[in-house]
C-alpha cells in the first residue's frame, strides 16, 4: 500500500518530464535523493547535536565525530534505500529477494568503506567542514550506487 502511494505521488510529479528523463531513473533519482536529504539532515543532527562534534570513546576504541555520525545516518537510511530500491525504484527485477539482499549488503558494505575514505580525504586530509564532505562524499557514492544497483543488486535476469 505504501508502495503505490509513493509511486501515485512520484507520477504526479513525472508528468512533465517523461520526455527528459525515463520513469526508473526518476525514480531512483527521487527516492534516493530523498533518502539521501534524509542522511545529510540526519547526519547533521547526529554529529552537531548528538555527538557535539566531539571524539566518540567506545571502550578501546575511538573515532571521530565526523565518522561515528556518518554510521549513525546509514544505520537508517541504509534499509530505507533498500526497501525504496526493492519496491519502487527497481521492483521489475526478477532475482530472489535473498540474493537482492546479498548483492544489496555487499553494496552496502562497499559504500560504507567508500564513505569513510572519501570522509578521510574530505575531512581529515582536505580540512573541508564536515558536512561539506559529506554532500561531496555522497555525490560520488550516490553515482557508483545507481550504477551498480542498476546493473548488478536488481538487475533483471535475462530468462532462457
Amino acid at each position: 500500500m505504501l508502495r503505490n502511494v509513493i509511486l501515485q505521488i512520484l507520477q504526479f510529479f513525472y508528468q512533465a518530464l517523461p520526455k527528459v528523463v525515463p520513469w526508473q531513473t526518476f525514480r531512483y533519482l527521487a527516492c534516493g535523493g530523498g533518502n539521501t536529504v534524509l542522511d545529510i539532515c540526519l547526519y547533521y543532527v547526529c554529529y552537531n547535536f548528538i555527538l557535539h562534534q566531539q571524539m566518540v570513546h567506545l571502550g578501546p576504541v575511538s573515532m571521530s565525530a565526523h565518522i561515528a555520525a556518518l554510521f549513525m545516518s546509514m544505520a537508517v537510511t541504509f534499509p530505507t534505500g533498500f526497501l525504496l530500491s526493492k519496491y519502487v525504484v527497481f521492483s521489475e527485477s526478477n532475482l530472489r529477494g535473498r540474493v537482492q539482499l546479498l548483492r544489496y549488503f555487499m553494496l552496502v558494505g562497499i559504500c560504507i568503506v567508500l564513505n569513510y575514505l572519501l570522509m578521510k580525504i574530505f575531512v581529515d586530509h582536505l580540512h573541508l567542514y564536515a558536512t561539506v564532505g559529506k554532500i561531496c562524499t555522497t555525490v560520488l557514492v550516490v553515482t557508483f550506487s545507481y550504477l551498480t544497483q542498476k546493473k548488478f543488486t536488481f538487475k533483471v535476469k535475462q530468462q532462457a
